[in-house]
């Protein structure tokens, strides 16, 4: 059985690592847009989803080949906030999560001779930011290219107050579910 993550992070690819499981990446492009309408929950299964199709259609499929593949959104107010790509987009995600608690959903999907798709939910409670921390943490620009535009396994983690849910589902891949995935298509973990 060979497993193929679809995905260009590299925390996916050390979280896989982190419990033993052997992969070779695919490098996928799938478009992202939120239409603003679609439920949360909805988006990002659907994006993980595609983002394992993408990757099996780049496979020359052989028997057991599985497909893994992730999505993340932080969402607030049942707003997707996207990955923020400049300053003034993480200035502004960051005002608006400060002193408040989001919600993290990462879907995970499987795609082999069956298709699975399950969703992290995880609520992070982000303590008052002030404008002048904003301003350091984006001189970082750690911020750039994360959703929400933060990063829990970074410098972003000394906002965090408290997490319910997973940690490792709120740096894009859910260790627990992805673990139950993967052995129900008959890889062994551990």
């Amino acid at each position: 059985m060979k497993l193929h993550l679809a995905s260009r992070s590299p925390r996916r690819r050390e979280l896989l690592v982190q419990i033993g499981v052997e992969y070779e990446c695919l490098d996928v492009e799938i478009n992202e847009d939120w239409d603003g309408k679609e439920l949360a929950r909805d988006y990002v299964a659907r994006m993980a989803l595609e983002k394992a199709q993408a990757g099996l259609s780049k496979i020359q499929r052989g028997q057991g080949d599985l497909i893994l593949a992730a999505d993340t959104s932080v969402v607030l107010d049942d707003v997707v906030l996207g990955k923020a790509t400049n300053e003034d987009e993480a200035m502004a995600m960051l005002t608006s999560l400060s002193g408040r608690c989001h919600h993290v959903y990462t879907a995970v999907a499987l795609v082999g001779k069956d298709q699975q798709v399950c969703v992290n939910l995880n609520r992070v409670y982000f303590r008052s930011l002030t404008p002048k921390e904003c301003q350091q943490y984006c001189a970082t620009r750690e911020p750039f290219g994360k959703a929400g535009g933060y990063a829990v396994q970074g410098l972003g983690a000394i906002f965090i107050e408290r997490i319910e849910g997973s940690y490792s589902g709120i740096m894009g891949l859910p260790l627990f579910e992805t673990a139950n995935l993967l052995r129900s298509a008959g890889l062994e973990i551990l």
